[in-house]
């Protein structure tokens, strides 16, 4: 039987977590695009950027936490897997991946509700801190072993 590595469960957290944002996305924007009559078969290329003064701020905060879901964490991402790859994905480094995962959580939640800068810069910054911690711990021991 195979051990799974501690720090595959935030990291499999946070992948899901994703995937309920994408969910509240489309549950939202597409109903807003109705409601603005913006007919989708007749779009051509742009981005969901493209929608920001067209659809409510509120509808368009959901999205943008989903697209930052795709820039940071992807380092988590790659960071969990090298340290379950080499026998370093517990202990601290399993705690700093679920704290990591909870203040991206969090942040989504700030960011998707009430939006409030300086709460989603605290918690950008102090789950960065973590990755960067994360990050300092793959490197030691990658460079030490």
């Amino acid at each position: 039987m195979t051990t799974v590595s501690p720090i595959l469960q935030p990291m499999a957290v946070l992948a899901g977590w994703t995937m309920l944002m994408w969910l509240w996305m489309y549950a939202t924007r597409i109903p807003a695009m109705g409601a603005a009559k913006i007919d989708s078969k007749t779009l051509v290329g742009g981005t969901g950027k493209d929608l920001d003064g067209k659809l409510p701020d509120k509808i368009q905060w959901i999205a943008h936490n989903y697209n930052h879901l795709h820039e940071a964490p992807t380092v988590f991402y790659a960071v969990a897997l090298a340290l379950a790859l080499i026998g370093q994905g517990d202990g601290l480094n399993a705690t700093l991946g679920w704290a990591y995962v909870a203040l991206r959580i969090v942040h989504s939640l700030v960011q998707a509700t009430v939006n409030r800068v300086m709460i989603r810069f605290l918690l950008f910054a102090l789950s960065s801190l973590t990755l960067i911690a994360l990050t300092l711990h793959l490197l030691l021991a990658v460079f030490q072993g």
